[in-house]
């Protein structure tokens, strides 16, 4: 599968290839979770019985800065139906907040949270420089983000 490679920042790397996690900044400025949720699809059906919408087919999904795309996102509702509670996006995600984005193949976002948890095939590039990881958990309000699972990294010289 060939994967669109997006620009990251990523300051504060504390470690080398193969290392068994982390932590890198996400996002260039703060998310505001409390933001309305906005989704735009080229399918929608609705559950009744538990509380939850499918949209299928280019699924954009907007908060703010950050931007979530997906062939499919089950979205499940609070139970007073008043907002979102979770986002559940399958089929290869990708996320985008400020000038950084992230892939995987699925992706949990819990709103009142503000929490993302990547998970399967995750990729973060910065100019030439790759980080691939298992996992990562997002957390949006403090732009942080844990990398988990077998972390790979190369880093460029800066004379290539």
């Amino acid at each position: 599968m060939i994967r669109t490679v997006m620009t990251v920042v990523m300051l504060g790397l504390a470690t080398a290839a193969n290392a068994q996690g982390t932590e890198v900044a996400f996002g260039t400025v703060q998310q505001d979770t409390s933001l309305p949720v906005e989704v735009s699809a080229d399918a929608l059906s609705v559950s009744q019985n538990d509380g939850s919408a499918l949209f299928t087919g280019n699924v954009i999904i907007g908060q703010g800065e950050m931007r979530l795309t997906a062939p499919r996102v089950l979205v499940f509702y609070t139970e007073n139906q008043s907002g979102v509670e979770r986002l559940e996006a399958t089929g290869g995600v990708t996320l985008v907040n400020g000038d950084q984005a992230a892939e995987s193949d699925t992706a949990e976002y819990e709103v009142n949270r503000g929490t993302i948890r990547m998970l399967g095939n995750v990729l973060l590039t910065q100019g030439a420089n790759t980080l691939v990881s298992d996992s990562m958990d997002v957390d949006l309000e403090n732009g942080t983000a844990q990398m988990a699972g077998r972390v790979r990294t190369v880093f460029q010289s800066g004379d290539n």
